[in-house]
């Protein structure tokens, strides 16, 4: 039997001395293996981050307050900044690309109406009354030639001025300069120069006055016939010239600042399908249509096989690019526009993310041009960013509603009126708890004495 307790203690010794041993070494193996454990910073409602507490609790909505930790970069640089795992990031099919320093280059297509190059059409009219004796030119679309006869005039006007340079001529004491405010005078009446001299040779008047075409090209417009009577300022025709033409496009008013003179314009027509023209802005007019809000841009175009006609109606885009200024660009689909404010979300590298506000300007074809909020060199996300956003918005600078410098909203008058009306009701339970006891009392009592009355009878 002694042997047998001594046996007992000995193993309790020993078991107690190895246990305390290994006790010491896990505890030794534990404080070097795992890292301090770190503190949070403070705990905030998951439904409003301005409502702040410095331990944990219940927000005034009733849900557990959550933990803030350091994410080791401070305070106010860890606002707003998103981290995500590569596989996260993968699966978000999230992309990148660079902001860069270049020229701004921008595409605008628009439509456009080819017309008559105006700086070479004309415009013929009468400078005397009379009678269209013969026209030469009988419909619209006709080509002429250069000189070749358009129109014979009979006016009593002419009649005259021939006669007074004759008059002139017969004088035995004839001046060179009567004869020439004569000549002068024909002249200006529109006669031409070899009708004067056949009047001076032959020394006859003559009673019709042949009108030549003063350039070639297309008739554009006939508003005369045959004996009908003109007056001074009555339109005869319009002669126009096809190998260049103008085109007037319509750039809406968002745009023109985008075109700038000398930029140069690709045009394609319908009834042409795979042909283009090469052209140039020649000149932007100043003032804009009230009706449609948009500038009018004339283009210029050579057309050599006359296949561009007028009134025809063209697609036209104007190429416009800034070799000699440099923008800061980003790509377009990296824009977050909200209306009010333009963002980008800016990536930070090793997973992190950050949605700041920029200023953008003018919109390219594959760029944005900014003008405040980055720096050349960043890389913005340009996929999957709405989503980077959202998550940023809830605890970005931006987009708080109270100021950094401002202390997070105080909710404890909130709270002091929950605790007041939770008391409140506290006490009305109890009350009502005792008026039911009462009256179930009062019931039970009513057999009692119903059934002594009984048995007094």
């Amino acid at each position: 039997m002694s042997k047998t307790i001594k046996f007992v203690i000995l193993a309790g010794v020993i078991g107690v001395i190895l246990g305390g041993s290994g006790s010491f070494l896990l505890t030794g193996s534990s404080d070097t293996a795992q890292p301090q454990e770190a503190k949070p910073l403070y705990w905030v409602a998951p439904m409003d981050p301005t409502y702040r507490r410095d331990q944990p609790g219940k927000s005034p909505m009733g849900m557990e307050l959550v933990a803030v930790f350091d994410s080791g970069r401070g305070d106010s640089s860890g606002k707003g900044i998103v981290s995500i795992s590569p596989a996260v990031e993968n699966n978000l099919g999230v992309r990148t690309g660079e902001v860069e320093l270049g020229p701004f280059k921008s595409s605008i297509r628009t439509v456009g109406y080819v017309r008559f190059d105006e700086d070479k059409l004309i415009h013929m009219h009468p400078r005397i009354e009379g009678w269209i004796e013969e026209l030469n030119v009988k419909t619209e679309g006709e080509f002429i030639d250069n000189g070749q006869p358009i129109y014979s005039i009979y006016s009593p006007e002419l009649v005259s001025a021939q006669e007074e340079l004759l008059l002139v001529m017969d004088r035995q004491n004839q001046r060179l300069r009567l004869v020439q405010s004569a000549e002068e005078r024909l002249l200006a009446l529109q006669v031409p120069q070899s009708l004067i001299d056949r009047v001076k040779t032959e020394k006859k008047v003559f009673r019709n006055v042949t009108v030549y075409a003063p350039q070639g090209g297309l008739v554009a417009e006939l508003s005369v016939r045959e004996g009908q009577f003109v007056q001074p300022g009555n339109p005869i025709l319009s002669i126009g010239v096809l190998d260049e033409v103008w085109v007037i496009a319509e750039v809406f008013e968002r745009q023109v600042s985008l075109v700038s003179e000398g930029d140069q314009v690709t045009m394609t027509l319908d009834y042409l399908p795979g042909r283009t023209w090469q052209g140039v802005v020649d000149f932007i007019y100043p003032t804009l249509d009230a009706d449609t809000r948009t500038v009018a841009v004339r283009l210029r175009f050579s057309n050599p096989d006359l296949k561009l006609k007028p009134n025809m109606f063209a697609q036209i885009t104007i190429q416009h690019s800034e070799e000699n200024k440099l923008a800061l660009l980003v790509p377009n689909e990296s824009i977050i526009r909200t209306g009010i404010q333009d963002k980008v979300v800016i990536a930070m590298g090793e997973g992190k993310f950050k949605s700041v506000n920029v200023a953008s300007g003018r919109r390219g074809d594959s760029k944005t041009e900014i003008l405040q909020g980055l720096r050349a060199g960043d890389r913005v996300v340009t996929s999957a960013h709405f989503l980077i956003d959202s998550e940023s918005s809830i605890t970005s600078d931006f987009l708080r509603m109270t100021p950094r410098d401002e202390p997070p909203m105080d909710h404890s008058e909130h709270e002091g009126m929950n605790a007041m009306d939770d008391s409140e009701q506290a006490k009305m339970n109890a009350m009502d708890r005792s008026e039911h006891q009462q009256m179930n009392a009062d019931e039970s009592a009513m057999p009692a004495a119903s059934a002594s009355a009984e048995h007094n009878d």
